[in-house]
Order: C-alpha cells, then structure tokens, then sequence
C-alpha cells in the first residue's frame, strides 16, 4: 500500500440540534443532541483512516487554549509535534435542521497560522515518497496556501501525489477564487470536490461537463472525483474515461464531515492500487455508513467486504 499523509485543518466541532423552527433573536430554545467532537477537513480525513486502521501521517496545527489540548491528546503520538499557535482554536458550531441540513457558525481561530515550514518539520519525506499527500482546509489555512508553490515543487520532486479538496471558499466561488483553484488544480494528481464545488467553480451545469472541464486543467494522469451525495459519486480518470457509482438507501443520523470521509476511503482504496471503479465505490460506502450510525463506525474491514451492488 502506498503511504498517506494529510495536511491541513483540524478544528474543535461543537454540533447542536435539531433546530426547527430557527429561533427569533433574542430567544432560547432546547435541543435533543450535542455533541463536542475533532472537526475540520484534515481531522475527519485522519480519523476516517485510523478507524479504517490504516498508518498515516498528519500536518496541522492547535492554538494555545483549553481545546488545543484536547486536539493534541484525542491524536495522541501524531499529535504531538503540531505547533500551536499565539491564538484560540478554531470552533466550528453546527446548527443541525430536521431535514438534515445544517448551518455553521466558524471562529478564525488557529487555522491561518499554518506555516509550510511548520508542515515540512511534521512529515517524513522518506515515508512518504511514491504516496498520496490529502491537501484541505485551503481556503482557511492562509499562511500556508502563500507557500503552495513550494508545497508542490517539494512534492514533485519527492514523488508524492497531491489529492486537493479545497472546502467551500468564505467569500464563494468570486473569479479570483476561481483562477487560485485552477493554478493549484494544475500541479494536482487529483481533485475531490463535491457536486456544487464542482460546477461553480467549472462554471458548467452538469457535473460530469464540470469535472471533464476540472480535468483539461490538471496533469495526463490526474483524476477528478465528483461527491453527488445521495446521488453517489463520479470521476473521470488517465484514461478520460468516466465511472459512477450510486449511494445505498441509508437512515441518515448525521452528514457533517461526509465528504472527508469520502476522501479517505477513496484515497486509501487509491493507494492499494484498486481500479478506479472501486475507489470512489469504497469512498461512498464508507461515507454512507458513518453518516448512519451514532458514534460514527470505521471498520476496518470495509475496504475488503464492499457489497457487490457498491461496485
């Protein structure tokens, strides 16, 4: 199996709900479940892998209060060298809605403090030569996004495959926005977005267009994944070739974080060499059972006992 490392943000995530009807300023209301829990990107991606037992690597960092030492103890060893930064931790609050949406309400926090040199200090390169690098959180993680080029040029010369999923820009998909993406996208070997993301930022309706639009930006050999959601997934590998894969009818508990654990699954299907087919069929049934079940289940099994009708 190739090696796997992320890169990338790690938050504290604080989920309430559900909240029906929103409440007027001013007011209180009662909700049935919380739950204070690793959020970000990064920290669902790294956490999809240990439950999966799979050996990874993690750069990111904490700030300098109460919830920064959490964040280093719930990651024990690969924890300890992140930096913590002269600031709070970022705090996500997740506002759950009876028809499963949700809202959040996000602090800076620690996040754009991120240093690429911080980042180079955390990975073994000699680990992680021939493998996949996780790269997220991009549009909050402000330090490290100046020094992308470098991040690239290291990782090319390493031999290290960039997976990017940027997350949903603050200010949404502005042509400024737009054209950052696409430079990245340029030294990517793969793209994981999710359906919206896709076809905002292709400017293109239809997501199999958005993602053969995504493909012409990035190397011969790239891969662009589609997250559909309940609809599944789709990608378009080396070859030009697209493959879709649907979503199981599941009890939906909680899809916070669903897309990151697409990405894990996927990419750790990815670097046990699995036909591409079967990588984006790993990333949604993975997907599909922890947003399922409370507390969330990685098996670690999942990867070798997919249902046939997941493929």
């Amino acid at each position: 199996m190739r090696p796997l490392a992320v890169i990338g943000n790690v938050n504290v995530d604080l989920i309430l709900g559900p909240a029906d009807p929103w409440p007027t300023p001013g007011t209180e209301i009662m909700v049935d479940y919380d739950e204070l829990r690793v959020g970000g990107s990064a920290g669902n991606s790294a956490l999809t892998w240990e439950g999966l037992g799979i050996d990874f690597q993690i750069a990111a960092n904490v700030g300098t209060d109460q919830f920064g030492e959490w964040l280093h103890k719930e990651f024990g060893e690969r924890g300890k060298r992140w930096p913590i930064a002269p600031t709070g931790t970022t705090l996500s609050v997740g506002i759950t809605h009876p028809n499963g949406e949700r809202t959040f309400f996000t602090t800076r926090g620690h996040l754009g403090a991120l240093s690429w040199p911080e980042v180079l200090d955390m990975l073994d390169v000699r680990q992680l030569r021939g493998g996949y690098i996780l790269l997220c959180g991009s549009f909050l993680t402000d330090t490290l996004v100046a020094d992308y080029d470098a991040l690239f040029d290291w990782a090319d010369a390493n031999d290290i495959r960039i997976a990017l999923d940027t997350g949903w820009p603050i200010g949404g998909w502005t042509e400024a926005n737009r054209a950052a993406t696409r430079k990245w996208l340029s030294r990517c070997h793969c793209a994981l977005f999710n359906e919206v993301e896709t076809t905002r930022l292709a400017n293109s309706v239809e997501p199999a267009d958005a993602a053969h639009k995504l493909k012409a930006l990035m190397p011969d050999n790239a891969i662009v994944v589609v997250k559909c959601g309940p609809d599944g997934a789709l990608a378009i590998g080396s070859d030009n070739e697209l493959v879709k894969t649907d979503a199981p009818p599941v009890f939906v508990a909680d899809t916070i974080g669903a897309g990151d654990v697409f990405n894990a699954a996927f990419l750790a299907a990815l670097a046990r060499e699995m036909p591409l087919q079967q990588c984006i069929a790993a990333g949604v049934h993975v997907a599909s059972k922890a947003i399922s079940t409370v507390p969330r289940r990685y098996d670690s099994h999942d990867l070798d006992t997919m249902p046939e009708n997941a493929l």
